[in-house]
């Protein structure tokens, strides 16, 4: 949910300040663009240049710089989707509540109209005290979101509540609280992509021409909507970083096979995207296959049907999604299949458009579902595709 999100970091005076350099590090992870603000005293704690480094951007800590030039607060707010206070002093919190404005923290909190999550951060009886208790209240109640502090030992030597979240804690907690609105909150989703690679011998392999950037774009828009997306890959040069995406990755068509059969009834959804190998051969040779003038015959064997399998023996709530590649009798060869395979909805992709299937970074796509209605989109980008495709599964799912 953080994916290209831009996240203000804002940083006060604990000692607990020194984990912001992870909580940076983890927002980058997660496809964030971050901004930190440092309020004066917390610079005791954790150097700018720590965070501006981790970052990729300079660290504000000052309303006005020493060259005289302005740092706007009312631009921050505006530029940010969510301001993140960790760690919340008492002070800072006291102050957020009065609107004290002194520094360049509270004056962008101020201004900001996007959600605002806040850390505390101290000691048990300054934690415990009725006038801090009030103070969150006070937050809480006008729409700002407690981030609670941990139970542990703290830095007086005390043990029990004070510490920060942990910021692997944090970045889940935001993730969740983001995503728990959107339209496939909490749904599984397992997705099949790329080709696989069928071995002849130690250097050589049968495989086809994708690239699974269709299936990582479907991955990437499902957990943008809030699933949790279990992606099985082939082979690839892909980047993929989401919080919510779990990357498996095999090699051979069977290797695809047992992970998918290990994984599937643990999911709502089934998206196969793959272009798993039709054949393989029935031996690999035990050393490389020595070029002479013989013609080479190499016999292959039918690969195990993922999606007919797992279709097979989805249970009644599973919602299973294929795709077809053809080249000749499109439509017809799609809605067999849809038919035979048991499906729910099936992609279609043709070669013959210009800039769709393999390799490309666009799409065009027919989809077909159960109730034969036919939708034919024009080419797109695929991340755009597969928002095309997950809403069709939005609908047709209910």
């Amino acid at each position: 949910m953080l994916n290209n999100k831009n996240v203000l970091l804002a940083v006060s005076g604990s000692i607990a300040a020194y984990k912001a350099a992870n909580i940076v590090r983890l927002l980058k992870e997660s496809g964030s663009n971050v901004q930190v603000i440092q309020t004066p005293k917390s610079l005791d704690f954790v150097t700018p240049l720590t965070l501006s480094t981790l970052s990729g951007n300079p660290v504000i800590s000052k309303m006005i710089n020493d060259d005289k030039t302005w740092n706007s607060h009312v631009q921050l707010s505006l530029w940010a989707d969510i301001m993140l206070i960790a760690p919340a002093t008492a002070k800072t919190i006291s102050k957020m509540v009065s609107g004290d404005c002194d520094n360049i923290l509270l004056a962008t909190y101020l201004s900001c109209i996007c959600p605002v999550y806040f850390a505390p951060a101290m000691d048990l009886d300054m934690f415990k005290h009725s006038s801090t208790r009030k103070n969150i209240n006070k937050l809480t109640s006008i729409d700002n979101i407690l981030l609670p502090p941990a139970y542990g030992k703290l830095a007086s030597g005390l043990v029990g509540e004070g510490r920060m979240m942990n910021p692997d804690n944090i970045i889940s907690f935001i993730n969740n609280d983001l995503s728990k609105n959107l339209p496939f909150s909490g749904v599984n989703i397992l997705i099949t992509a790329g080709s696989t690679h069928e071995p002849i011998d130690k250097v050589r392999y049968i495989t086809n021409y994708s690239s699974g950037k269709m299936g990582v774009a479907l991955a990437k828009a499902g957990a943008d909507l809030g699933a949790n997306i279990t992606l099985v890959i082939g082979p690839n040069n892909n980047n993929i970083k989401h919080i919510n995406i779990k990357v498996i990755n095999v090699t051979s068509a069977d290797e695809m096979y047992q992970t998918v059969k290990n994984n599937f009834k643990s999911n709502d959804i089934g998206i196969f995207s793959a272009a798993v190998s039709d054949y393989t051969p029935i031996s690999q040779a035990s050393n490389k296959i020595k070029k002479s003038n013989n013609n080479l015959i190499i016999n292959l064997k039918p690969t195990k049907d993922i999606l007919h399998d797992m279709s097979l023996n989805k249970n009644k709530s599973q919602y299973i999604v294929g795709f077809a590649l053809e080249t000749e009798n499109e439509l017809e060869n799609a809605k067999n299949k849809l038919i035979n395979k048991k499906l729910d909805l099936i992609i279609l992709n043709s070669l013959k458009d210009k800039g769709a299937g393999f390799i490309h970074d666009t799409n065009k796509i027919t989809i077909i579902d159960s109730e034969n209605n036919i939708d034919n989109f024009k080419i797109k980008p695929k991340l755009e595709v597969a928002k095309d495709i997950f809403a069709k599964i939005l609908i047709h799912r209910r």
